[in-house]
């Protein structure tokens, strides 16, 4: 069954109408949350394609990823839109071929982005309003190097990503040898220590709450997905791996308010072909579930391609995934109008123990191919997903979590959570006072959880 669902996007001038392709009642027991908007922008090259998007704390969004193909042309871009998806700025960074643009993390006073560029790790600062450079900051690591993430820490910031790139040109997997390092507030070099032992790739980095850091990534050619807890030295506390007897590649990593982690990526062990596998592990990275899913559309699953780059944990312990399906081959089949060589953008939501509470798949209509790359919960209980349409695509999914299921968010204790919570969690901006999603610092992502929370007193 079909639905069609027809958004005129805020700020931008068209009109598209997206085909959601439901799964059946019997294998999602809730429905699925419609799409309240659809935009997207471009870059100077003949395509552009994110990685990371999140909401920002003025409601609005930012999305990075490159403009053109690394090894050809490619610029890091960088897209900020409003609350509507209209743009506000957007920057491209890097000359040469070989620059891509990874992630972002908002500070108090800009906008930190990495990536790479002309083949070393790179590390910038933007100004909120307009995007202008406080600083950039490039490191050689060894090799064709890139950093993937950023978590901030007591000194500065700490950035993971690889060295040594067998394949420099890839944006997902490049074999490279897992690095992290240490930057001062500044983004200059403190220090950096190889995780390669480890980790092939280190894509992903949280922090825990206690000055500790889970990063994750892949092991050797991406067999296995791998996970390590650091402390504040970088000093390995554990390490852990999962997977089976094929590839598994991991790129998606949250932690849960109490402190679990999730993992996100595909796997190839035990599956026809590529399918989306989701982990939750405990707080000592031991697995608590897993789940393979797929092939949404209901195709041969020899030709499917089910491929996740990002992960959110949900207040209520579970979590939500950003995916694609569509074939890669000369097969092609068709169903009720949608044809299994156009890739839609694939979502799916978990609850605390696993289960499936709904999955859905987004699309343009017949003849445009999506795919979703990341994922950010939004203040209204929503999500916004970053859109592989050959361009930055922002898609708005209407509010989809209970706010009885958030967090704890009446710092005040008066049995409500409203304006006078944001303002103590305004004051304690920095500190781990109110401190809501278990990072270690008051930050905007506590805002949004607060907000998720929402309820007045009457």
């Amino acid at each position: 069954m079909h639905r069609i669902l027809r958004s005129t996007v805020p700020g931008a001038a068209f009109s598209v109408v997206l085909t959601a392709a439901i799964a059946s009642t019997a294998d999602a027991p809730r429905a699925a949350p419609p799409v309240e908007w659809f935009t997207f922008h471009d870059g100077s090259r003949e395509e552009s394609h994110g990685h990371h998007i999140m909401q920002c704390e003025d409601g609005g969004f930012l999305q990075v990823g490159e403009t053109g193909f690394v090894g050809s042309d490619a610029r890091i871009l960088v897209v900020k839109t409003d609350a509507t998806g209209g743009l506000i700025w957007k920057r491209e960074f890097g000359s040469g071929n070989r620059n891509m643009g990874n992630s972002a993390l908002e500070v108090a006073d800009g906008y930190l982005v990495c990536g790479m560029l002309s083949r070393n790790s790179a590390i910038l600062k933007l100004d909120k309003t307009d995007g202008s450079t406080i600083f950039q900051r490039t490191h050689d690591n060894g090799g064709a190097d890139a950093f993937e993430n950023l978590a901030l820490t007591a000194k500065g910031i700490l950035a993971v990503g690889y060295r040594q790139a067998e394949d420099p040109d890839s944006t997902f997997f490049p074999y490279g040898r897992g690095h992290i390092t240490f930057l001062d507030a500044a983004g200059d070099l403190i220090r950096g220590q190889s995780v390669d032992d480890h980790l092939s790739l280190a894509y992903r980095v949280q922090p825990t709450g206690d000055g500790d850091f889970v990063i994750s990534g892949g092991t050797d050619d991406a067999l296995q997905f791998a996970v390590i807890r650091i402390d504040s030295s970088g000093d390995v506390l554990w390490s852990r791996t999962h997977g089976g007897s094929e590839e598994d590649h991991c790129f998606g990593l949250d932690l849960g308010p109490d402190g679990s982690i999730f993992l996100a990526g595909h796997t190839l062990s035990g599956t026809a072909n590529w399918d989306t596998w989701t982990l939750k592990l405990d707080g000592d990275g031991n697995q608590l579930w897993a789940r393979i899913r797929g092939n949404p559309r209901g195709f041969d699953p020899t030709w499917i391609h089910d491929e996740t780059w990002g992960i959110k944990a949900t207040p209520d312990g579970g979590c939500v995934i950003a995916a694609g399906t569509g074939d890669e081959y000369a097969y092609s089949d068709c169903n009720a109008g949608v044809c299994s060589d156009q890739w839609e953008a694939y979502i799916v939501k978990y609850d605390g123990d696993g289960d499936l509470e709904w999955q859905e798949t987004y699309s343009p209509g017949p003849g445009e191919d999506w795919a979703a790359e990341d994922i950010d919960l939004t203040s209204d209980g929503g999500a916004i997903v970053a859109v592989d349409n050959s361009q930055f695509g922002f898609l708005k999914l209407a509010p989809f979590l209970d706010p009885g299921e958030g967090p704890e968010a009446d710092l005040n204790e008066d049995g409500c959570v409203d304006s006078a919570d944001l303002g103590i969690l305004l004051g304690a901006w920095g500190t781990p006072a109110a401190d809501l999603d278990g990072s270690g610092t008051t930050d905007s992502a506590d805002i949004g959880m607060l907000l998720v929370a929402w309820s007045p007193c009457p």
